[in-house]
């Protein structure tokens, strides 16, 4: 089964004078449940506005999205903030927790958006599996690097939605933990998610089964990086 169909996808902005800017052109491919595709291409290639799509962030001008076999494309923002919240864990550079929030109430916020409500046990099971139970209730701030982003995994798997997309996840850590990072995230694609990633980093693109090269809005190369078998 593929989770995500990308069908003839474009995105065009505009400049401030109307000209208009090609961020992403006919773009095509899929990707398999239970796949860890990384996204790699240099800076204005298209991969933030990639990802923006395949979050349900932004739609495409032209083309077509289906998530889990749904074309997304055309759906109000109500609607695909509903798929966000439900299908989609997110996991960013920056962390994005709230700094005066604790660890254990930064990894509750996915539910609110549910309008569900938080459910602590869950919560403290998700920083247990992270292995950050004993740091629950500590502040963000007052979390290292990676712990912050492990405490950002664990949030993105508050609603245990099936995708999840990582940008740059590894780009604020050094490499001790983005080492533990990625591990963990080649453990949680081993339970059964599909996990899109994008980086700059060799190392971390090396934990994925596919590469997608982004180059001037189109793909450039789609290729294997290690065997994989679709469960």
């Amino acid at each position: 089964m593929n989770v995500i169909e990308a069908i003839h996808l474009a995105r065009t902005y505009r400049r401030g004078d109307g000209t208009p800017v090609a961020a992403l052109r006919d773009i095509s491919f899929t990707i398999a449940a239970g796949e860890f595709v990384v996204i790699r291409g240099a800076s204005g290639s298209g991969k933030s506005s990639l990802l923006n799509i395949l979050g349900c962030l932004d739609t495409p001008t032209s083309g077509e999205y289906r998530l889990a076999g749904e074309n997304v494309s055309t759906l109000s923002d109500d609607a695909r903030s509903h798929i966000r919240s439900k299908r989609i864990g997110f996991v960013f550079q920056s962390f994005n927790l709230l700094p005066r929030a604790t660890a254990i109430e930064n990894v509750e916020v996915p539910a609110l958006y549910t309008g569900a409500a938080p459910d602590r046990a869950r919560a403290r099971s998700l920083l247990d599996r992270v292995g950050l139970a004993e740091r629950a209730e500590h502040f963000a701030t007052e979390l290292s690097g990676g712990e912050q982003q492990r405490v950002a995994i664990a949030r993105a798997l508050m609603n245990d939605p099936p995708l999840l997309l990582a940008d740059e996840p590894t780009g604020n850590l050094d490499s001790a933990a983005g080492e533990s990072v990625m591990q963990l995230l080649a453990s949680l694609q081993e339970g059964g998610r599909t996990i899109v990633l994008v980086t700059h980093d060799e190392h971390v693109a090396s934990f994925a089964d596919r590469e997608l090269v982004i180059r001037d809005g189109a793909i450039a190369s789609d290729t294997a990086r290690r065997p994989w078998r679709q469960p």
